[in-house]
């Protein structure tokens, strides 16, 4: 099978990219990345989409995504961002507005890229034993796409032509390893219609695949009878962007959405939204 390494934080695009990958017949492994963000409930909705989809592949005799979670939470305290903990509050707002830039994690995409160039290559030259090495290509697969370039230049092609070839240069046998970003140059409404046909493909449920997915940078917890549940909040702007894709598809969001008061409907986040992208467009 054709091999791939998979950044999955969790949310919304990378798992809609481990979709992809399964449907176009790619061996996974999945990583997943604990930096000390204050949403770590993607950790948990990663965890959860990992399970989901093994026991479905498992019953089908299919092989398993293979998965782990790297843990550099010790950086939370030495990065400046509002995503990490200790951090400023994560703004509100539309996704291209200036002040989402305070959700910038220093050098993130940097770190982990690294990191998975290291299993990508590992994966690439698999020992057989007796000193007998069996070489493949091994795709990188990332998640960026479009609405991400202008807020993050980590998340743009010439980063990544770049961090390629100082990859390459560091490395022997990296040209065994190539990026595969899918995604790039389309928004989070393409991403989701993807994840639509590959539902279908893989007999996958999209409510379970996608109420298994965090996209919130500003989670809520509520105590509930059965104990205590996170929920999506609607207001700060990766969830904007979401919540904008879910409505251009005309589907309800599995996910459930919250505000500091209590849990909310559907409704409430879509209308919020609706409104927050007619200002933003009548600028």
């Amino acid at each position: 099978m054709k091999q791939a390494v998979l950044s999955l934080s969790g949310g919304m695009d990378s798992s809609t990219l481990l979709l992809h990958l399964l449907a176009n017949d790619y061996q996974v492994t999945a990583l997943s990345f604990d930096y000390g963000q204050k949403h770590r409930v993607e950790l948990q909705r990663a965890q959860q989409l990992i399970e989901y989809i093994n026991g479905i592949l498992l019953s089908k005799n299919k092989p398993l995504v293979r998965y782990q979670k790297i843990h550099l939470d010790g950086l939370s305290d030495l990065l400046h961002s509002a995503l990490v903990t200790g951090g400023a509050d994560v703004p509100e707002g539309h996704y291209e507005q200036d002040n989402m830039k305070e959700t910038v994690v220093p050098n993130r995409n940097k770190i982990f890229s690294s990191l998975i160039q290291a299993v990508a290559l590992s994966v690439a030259t698999k020992d057989l034993g007796d000193g007998q090495l069996e070489k493949r290509d091994v795709a990188i697969a990332m998640g960026i796409h479009a609405g991400d370039h202008f807020i993050y230049p980590d998340c743009r092609q010439e980063f990544r032509d770049a961090d390629m070839e100082a990859f390459k240069l560091g490395n022997w046998d990296s040209e065994l390893v190539y990026h595969y970003t899918p995604y790039l140059n389309t928004d989070k409404f393409g991403i989701l219609e993807d994840g639509v046909k590959c539902c279908e493909q893989l007999g996958f449920d999209f409510n379970e695949v996608y109420i298994r997915t965090n996209t919130s940078y500003k989670p809520i917890q509520f105590q509930t009878p059965i104990g205590p549940r996170w929920y999506s909040d609607y207001k700060s702007a990766s969830s904007v962007e979401r919540i904008e894709a879910f409505i251009k598809l005309g589907r309800r969001d599995p996910v459930a959405y919250a505000n500091e008061s209590g849990p909310v409907k559907w409704e409430v986040a879509k209308s919020h939204v609706e409104k927050i992208l007619a200002e933003h467009n009548n600028k």
